[in-house]
């Protein structure tokens, strides 16, 4: 069995190596535009879905199975982008702290031999400590999480700055929800533990 997860990213790709599957990354070229009164919810399944059939479609990846994802943050209805710079981070966290961020994450798997398509949105919702501003900068300073929506890296020195964190998969947050990705195999009759190896470098 083929899978391909259709992503450049390093921290999607490193989610998907906790399962011990074999897979291959090819990154897929989508407009994310918006659509006009498009829900963040509706976005994120549709560029999901977007970037799955990109690469699904393609003549060198037949009989695949592809993943694609997708996320964005909301803060009291406003769409959250990547910061970028220290002044745009550090502008998020101050407008974070003692704050409840809710993070969107679309997932689809399309099996490129039949076009089945399987998706879902998974939402994590991230509840600040109240924060100084020199907590901030600190953070801010060691971590540079400019290229990550949030301005935050949960996976590493982000989660000390949280309260507390609520939802099904922590992995969400950092883009690919591993519970919900076995969930979308298992409803294409695919148990991932078949193919799980003891190293898959």
């Amino acid at each position: 069995m083929k899978i391909i997860l259709a992503s450049s990213s390093p921290y999607r790709q490193s989610i998907l190596k906790k399962l011990h599957i074999p897979f291959s990354s090819v990154a897929p070229n989508v407009d994310e535009s918006s659509i006009e009164t498009e829900s963040i919810s509706d976005k994120v399944q549709r560029l999901a879905k977007d970037k799955a059939l990109i690469i699904a479609t393609q003549k060198a990846h037949v009989d695949s199975y592809v993943i694609g994802s997708d996320q964005l943050a909301s803060f009291n209805g406003q769409v959250l982008g990547k910061p970028g710079d220290f002044i745009k981070a550090k502008q998020q966290l101050l407008m974070f702290s003692g704050q409840t961020v809710r993070f969107y994450t679309g997932l689809c798997l399309v099996h490129s031999a039949n076009k089945q398509i399987s998706q879902l949105v998974e939402t994590f919702d991230v509840t600040f400590k109240t924060l100084t501003e020199d907590q901030i900068s600190t953070y801010l300073q060691i971590e540079e999480p400019y290229d990550c929506a949030g301005s935050f890296k949960c996976e590493g020195l982000g989660i000390a700055l949280f309260e507390s964190l609520h939802g099904r998969d922590p992995n969400t947050l950092i883009g690919l929800p591993l519970i919900a990705l076995m969930d979308l195999f298992n409803s294409m009759d695919v148990d991932l533990f078949d193919y799980m190896q003891k190293d898959t470098d």
